[in-house]
């Protein structure tokens, strides 16, 4: 029999009107919010260890004092203490250590600014606080921004970077982009860093500087297919085909911020029917990106094309709250100054770059051995047999 103190939760005796889902999604906002700044600032207390006992291991100079072996009894001690917890590998420390030795190399510099919150345009920096401000007497201190990298992400950009600019690049975009690690491996492999934005193109002659500056940022000069496999002699359809069926693939080539559109897209002009090869929007640039793809290399006639394709999703599909819409042509090889030249008297924003790295198909690789023939043909005249009794 219920009482007072038990019973079971139902809803009843209630209004429901627009105020209380207005403050009921507030509630689920604000909580929402406070879970995220609960789990960053859990990564920064565990980051900041981490950078505390790098930054120990290489001023107490505890090889030289304790002997070469102290990383490993280090490591020991660590994990008996907290047999439950991860992360106290002789390797994980050792990349504690370098994580500290590489960014202190530009600590008191004019590029330490570099590692400051502060100094950062990133809306979620300053949005989502991780409120470490260590001060210390010696030594470099735990720079803020890299509470809101996992620790995992680190040390992959410590084992693919150079330099501390290139290592930032990575850090930013993680930060802005979200990008997880699988998808940080890919653009480090991809050397994103040195090829972003390289496309030769003429958005500065005709975007606004923002846009341009923007439009340029997310082209590169090069784009790697190696994610895609085609015969020997393959054709335009069978590339645009390929990049199709691996479109998550081909997103994370081009870069964040490129939401797919379509394919072959049909513009009906003047009674004809053109199509596009691949049609994209993207979000921060707030434009269409029209992308051809030629499977042989550049020739001048390729941007007047694309000009008109430019010119007819303007016309045809773009909207007054739409920035003008982008052509980019991927080519398997391009001479810059073809490319230059071609576009003298255009007026539309137009984007070149090559792509490379498709891998060949290995048809003898695809056919069945003589081994493996033979054994089927011993299986269907086994199957032909039986079916005759």
């Amino acid at each position: 029999m219920a009482t007072k103190d038990t019973y079971i939760t139902s809803s009843h005796d209630v209004t429901i009107d627009s105020n209380y889902a207005n403050w009921l999604h507030a509630l689920k906002d604000n909580y929402q919010k406070a879970q995220v700044k609960a789990a960053i600032k859990v990564n920064a207390e565990k980051l900041l260890w981490n950078w505390q006992l790098g930054r120990d291991l290489v001023l107490r100079k505890a090889e030289e004092q304790w002997g070469t072996g102290v990383v490993e009894q280090l490591s020991l001690d660590l994990q008996a203490a907290f047999p439950n917890e991860k992360g106290f590998s002789s390797r994980n420390l050792r990349s504690m250590r370098q994580w500290y030795e590489f960014y202190s190399t530009i600590w008191n510099q004019p590029g330490s600014k570099l590692l400051s919150v502060e100094n950062q345009p990133s809306i979620k920096l300053h949005q989502v606080g991780a409120e470490i401000h260590e001060k210390v007497d010696e030594g470099m201190p735990f720079p803020e921004i890299f509470a809101y990298v996992p620790w995992r992400h680190h040390v992959e950009i410590l084992k693919s970077c150079k330099t501390v600019e290139e290592a930032l690049y990575y850090i930013h975009q993680v930060i802005d982009e979200g990008w997880s690690r699988q998808t940080l491996m890919n653009c480090l492999k991809a050397d994103r860093y040195h090829n972003h934005g390289n496309a030769v193109s003429n958005f500065t002659e005709q975007l606004p500087e923002q846009q341009a500056q923007l439009a340029q940022e997310i082209t590169k000069d090069n784009y790697d297919f190696g994610f895609i496999t085609l015969p020997k002699e393959y054709k335009e359809n069978e590339l645009e085909d390929a990049l199709a069926q691996n479109i998550s693939r081909f997103l994370l080539e081009l870069g964040t911020g490129f939401a797919f559109v379509g394919r072959q897209v049909e513009l009906v002009v003047a009674g004809k029917s053109r199509r596009i090869d691949l049609l994209f929007y993207h979000i921060q640039l707030r434009a269409y990106v029209c992308l051809e793809l030629k499977a042989v290399p550049f020739e001048p006639e390729f941007v007047g094309k694309l000009n008109f394709y430019v010119n007819a999703i303007d016309k045809l599909k773009k909207t007054e709250n739409d920035n003008p819409t982008i052509g980019l042509l991927i080519c398997s090889n391009m001479n810059e100054t073809e490319v230059q030249w071609s576009f003298e008297g255009l007026t539309t924003p137009i984007g070149v770059a090559s792509y490379s790295n498709v891998n060949e198909e290995d048809l003898k690789r695809l056919l069945p051995t003589k081994e493996a023939l033979v054994e089927r043909i011993k299986l269907l005249e086994a199957e032909i047999s039986k079916s005759k009794k």
